[in-house]
């Protein structure tokens, strides 16, 4: 094994001293979000060069143990070897994807929405198990999943959904995850026990930070407000609090009702806004638009990216890399990093 070209340890341990010096330097703490941000950068190098380090020594002992087993042929020994050399290639294969998220918004947190399409409450329905569904990845890799907007279905499920997803990496490993997702199940919805297709859009976009210039013109923007309302009539607001803005020369819309003050739900917003709208001018700069939010369909059939078929048999595919899991019950449970895996490294070919 070699961790040669991984990674290179040296700079990045230039680079911690620079962030470093510059937490010392006066008035670091003067503007206390980019020092959050520079704080937060030294960190994750620090736990990054530390990895890189451990990874090294468990490949230096791996070698010694190597030689042993040559030595003395010792079966327990052997399968000892096989076991570590197999969670060192899993951990290196990990080690390497992070390190391969290298775009300047990969590292960001992300906005996940998802919106149904046609179908009523049964594609509302599977708006809410693929909600769960990031959901429970989010939270198997501890990233904090803050819900921006929250729209019940009429019967069951959700009509549209907003989440601000927060970890590193966290819009680097999302990416692949924009598309049209079908679904192909007995209903629980259809008393002759009929087989439905549904569908659902998933929209991603990093979250960006304050100190990326994109300008909002107060001309541009239509800003509504309503009351709040969550799952369920949970934690309604008795104010008008939710904020809806409409970006006119775009068409873009974002609404937010998580926070409990208009002023707060106001700023969420904008900085939602800004994000689409810095994702929209990455679009326009790449030449090949599908690298970073995919081509525009319908939503609908034969636009898919992935299917997750429950009836007549039991397999999740996706349709971009051929990659399939016979167990539909555990990608909804949120083991999804096989289809993330696979997507990002064919990307990167």
């Amino acid at each position: 094994m070699n961790l040669g070209g991984l990674f290179d340890l040296e700079g990045n341990k230039e680079r911690i001293t620079e962030l470093e010096k510059e937490m010392t330097e006066p008035g670091f703490w003067d503007h206390q979000e980019e020092a959050q941000q520079v704080i937060n950068e030294t960190n994750h190098l620090k736990g990054t060069v530390q990895s890189f380090e451990k990874m090294a020594e468990r490949v230096e002992n791996t070698e010694v143990l190597y030689e042993l087993v040559k030595e003395e042929e010792d079966p327990d020994l052997a399968t000892e070897l096989n076991d570590e050399m197999d969670a060192l290639q899993k951990d290196m294969n990990q080690f390497e994807l992070d390190m391969l998220l290298s775009e300047p918004y990969d590292a960001n947190n992300a906005i996940l929405e998802l919106h149904p399409g046609a179908g009523g409450t049964e594609s509302q329905d599977w708006a809410s198990i693929l909600l769960r569904m990031y959901q429970r990845w989010a939270e198997n890799r501890n990233f904090q999943v803050e819900t921006m907007n929250y729209l019940p279905g009429d019967e069951a499920g959700v009509k549209s959904v907003t989440l601000s997803i927060k970890g590193h990496n966290a819009y680097g490993y999302l990416k692949g995850e924009k598309g049209v997702h079908r679904l192909v199940r007995i209903s629980p919805f259809d008393s002759s026990g009929r087989r439905h297709t549904s569908f659902v859009s998933c929209d991603i976009s990093p979250e960006i930070s304050n100190d990326i210039e994109i300008e909002v013109k107060a001309e541009d923007l239509k800003i509504d407000t309503y009351r709040s309302s969550g799952a369920g009539g949970q934690h309604v607001n008795v104010t008008d609090s939710a904020v809806r803005m409409t970006h006119q020369p775009t068409g873009i819309i974002v609404t937010c009702q998580s926070g409990r003050s208009q002023l707060k739900n106001r700023e969420e917003a904008m900085k939602m806004l800004k994000s689409k709208l810095y994702q929209l001018e990455i679009e326009k700069q790449q030449e090949e638009l599908a690298k970073v939010r995919g081509e525009q369909k319908e939503i609908g059939w034969g636009s898919q990216i992935r299917s997750y078929v429950f009836h007549p048999y039991s397999m999740v595919k996706d349709h971009r890399t051929n990659m399939e899991i016979g167990n539909v019950q555990s990608v909804v449970d949120g083991n999804i990093d096989p289809f993330i895996d696979t997507y990002l490294r064919s990307q990167m070919n």
